[in-house]
């Protein structure tokens, strides 16, 4: 066997091993607190790439991408300079769930990030992959890569994507690699199994491209983008707004993709018994939709563009393993695709993930110090999950490396939170996409109150610079004085208020009221306040659909964070690290496993533990408060 000469590189303070959207987070961030950072790819090619879906947001996801910018992130900006189409789901509903996506042109986000991360002071791009971790007295001091070289430095964040002895299937084909038919990494899940971390495979999929100029559009229906200004970085101007959008387009498919399905069911991986990983429950393959859903005569499929100068066009909702003529025949049943020609099958792909009960809610691992992972090696889907912790990894490494105390949030303070508190806390037995429905205070984590939440920290961080955090205050003065007026003005039921009542079919005044209580009315807004008064209570658009919000739903966020009040007094009540659960008497077996395995650190995160209940958790807390832990210590 030829032996590689190692040799000794600079020393970093934090090195980050992975440059997809998660990495790019990370290494951003270390590096503008001002720690001398290395970000290491397999691939300079795959900076910030969009092996799947060619969009950035949605429901909860969206939200994460404006809690990332408001804490000083990179994606928010990243999308709003490379986006083709921007749009916000879920008008029709409230404000919890409403939602920003946009489809980017996923060639010009790719290059955009790489620019921002190559010009970004304290921060080197390398390419290399990493196959070892320097580990000492169980303390993470670097990395060795596939050529010998040795990188050090006091804290790293390891960030592989899909990559991690990643396989994909095509049929019956199947090969080593990692997504987009990049290199895997092999070696590197050899050498965390031998430092006694706990990994599992978990499966993901693309659908297959086809090319635009086969597409009969007049057989499908068009999505366009909004015409009013919406944007995910707090500080995109909306006179920036892309007004030359490109249009996305939805079909269905139909009995006859079905049954062509069904068919070919054997020689899907996913049912032959090749793939053994878990796949994610809510983005399912097509072959899998059909199986479990055999009731529905059919199901949207969107056909998205990858780009202004390419003719790639993603068919959404239409991932799929099927061997690639199978997978063109499925294609040419559906309206608009009978001619379209195939320009990339879709394929699915294994890899390696790590339990996420292993993590600290730092994103430090518990085995390893001074080693933080994120991303789909987590056990996520999704770039805006991905990024999300990313985000707080490369923040918690920064901190480290400084000697500074570490950062977290709660599941009340972001949907970042919640994120990752469910996967430190409650595991996950596939891959994990965040939803609104996981939020328990979803109406205070809304989109459009992301930066109220959240800039004050990326100010304190230092990733927030002083001309935005003026800005930002200056913003929220507005927002107290919009309010002030709204509490001030009274509507008298004078003929214009009550035929404009009348015309939007609301009740009549009896008598004047403050312009907060004529506003909880739901088809009145600010605007209108102003037209019937004449008084003015502000320009700015973002500052009168904040207050809409607030007062509209004052009584539900009122129930929602006298929660938040009650979660904080039992985040308060903090378990002492080495607690011997063993010595709890009454506790169920189960529980005592999980109190082991997990080490929850105040009530709040044992009480959210499955498989706990209300009398295991009330012996945990008597056990703790009453200082019978202190006693047995003694």
């Amino acid at each position: 066997m030829k032996m590689i000469k190692s040799y000794d590189s600079n020393r970093y303070d934090v090195i980050v091993v992975g440059a997809g959207h998660a990495g790019c987070e990370a290494a951003l961030a270390s590096a503008r607190m001002g720690q001398r950072t290395l970000l290491l790819t397999i691939s300079l090619d795959m900076v910030a790439f969009m092996p799947c879906n060619p969009s950035v947001g949605g429901p909860a996801k969206g939200t994460v991408v404006r809690e990332i910018d408001a804490l000083g992130g990179q994606m928010g900006k990243n999308i709003d300079a490379t986006y083709i189409q921007m749009r916000m789901l879920n008008t029709g509903k409230g404000p919890a769930v409403q939602a920003l996506r946009a489809q980017a042109d996923k060639w010009q986000y790719h290059e955009q990030m790489k620019k921002v991360i190559e010009n970004t002071q304290h921060l080197t791009l390398r390419q290399g992959m990493v196959e070892d971790l320097i580990v000492e007295d169980r303390s993470c001091k670097g990395v060795i890569t596939s050529t010998g070289a040795k990188y050090h430095a006091q804290s790293v964040v390891l960030t592989t994507g899909t990559s991690a002895r990643g396989r994909i299937y095509i049929g019956e084909l199947n090969y080593s690699s990692g997504p987009n038919n990049t290199i895997p990494a092999i070696k590197l899940s050899e050498n965390l199994e031998k430092l006694g971390f706990k990994l599992r495979r978990f499966k993901t999929g693309t659908p297959p491209r086809v090319n635009a100029k086969t597409i009969d559009y007049s057989k499908t229906e068009e999505e366009p983008g909004d015409k009013v200004p919406r944007h995910f970085s707090f500080e995109t101007r909306d006179q920036d707004y892309l007004k030359d959008q490109v249009s996305c387009w939805m079909t269905y498919t139909n009995q006859k993709t079905h049954r062509i399905i069904k068919d070919n069911l054997t020689r899907s991986p996913m049912f032959s018994g090749e793939i053994t990983g878990v796949g994610p429950r809510y983005c399912p393959s097509i072959e899998t939709k059909i199986v479990r859903f055999a009731d529905k005569p059919r199901h949207q499929i969107f056909l998205e563009p990858e780009g202004k100068n390419t003719n790639e066009i993603y068919v959404g909702d239409f991932s799929t393993s099927m061997p690639e003529e199978v997978q063109l025949e499925m294609l040419h049943t559906v309206k608009g695709l009978e001619d379209a020609e195939l320009m990339r099958p879709g394929y699915a792909i294994e890899y390696d993930v790590i339990d996420p009960w292993q993590l600290k809610h730092t994103l430090e691992t518990k085995n390893i110090s001074n080693l933080f992972t994120a991303g789909q090696m987590n056990g996520t889907s999704g770039y805006e999950e991905a990024a999300g912790q990313g985000l707080i990894a490369g923040i918690n490494a920064a901190l480290r490396a400084a000697k500074r105390p570490s950062f977290t949030l709660g599941r009340d303070e972001a949907y970042i939170g919640v994120l990752i508190d469910d996967l430190v806390t409650k595991g996950t037995q596939e891959p994990y996409r965040l939803l609104t429905s996981r939020a328990e205070y979803r109406l205070i984590l809304r989109h459009d109150n992301a930066d109220l939440r959240l800039t004050d920290y990326g100010f304190q961080l230092g990733l927030i610079s002083e001309e935005r955090y003026s800005k930002f205050l200056a913003k929220k003065e507005q927002l107290i004085q919009a309010e002030r007026a709204v509490k001030a003005i009274t509507v008298h039921p004078d003929e214009k208020v009550q035929n404009f009542l009348t015309s939007i079919g609301e009740e009549k005044l009896k008598a004047g009221v403050k312009a907060d209580v004529f506003l909880r009315r739901p088809r009145v807004t600010i605007s209108d306040i102003e037209n019937l008064t004449g008084e003015h209570i502000s320009n700015e658009r973002y500052v009168k659909e904040q207050i809409e919000i607030n007062v509209k739903y004052a009584g539900y966020i009122k129930k929602e964070q006298q929660q938040i009040d009650r979660l904080h007094r039992q985040e308060a009540k903090k378990i002492p690290a080495d607690l011997d659960y063993q010595a709890i008497e009454g506790l169920a077996t189960e529980a005592r496993e999980k109190f082991t395995k997990i080490r929850p650190e105040t009530l709040a995160q044992a009480e959210r533990i499955s498989g706990v209940n209300p009398a295991d958790l009330a012996i945990l807390s008597v056990y703790v408060q009453n200082g019978r832990y202190a006693k047995t210590q003694k």
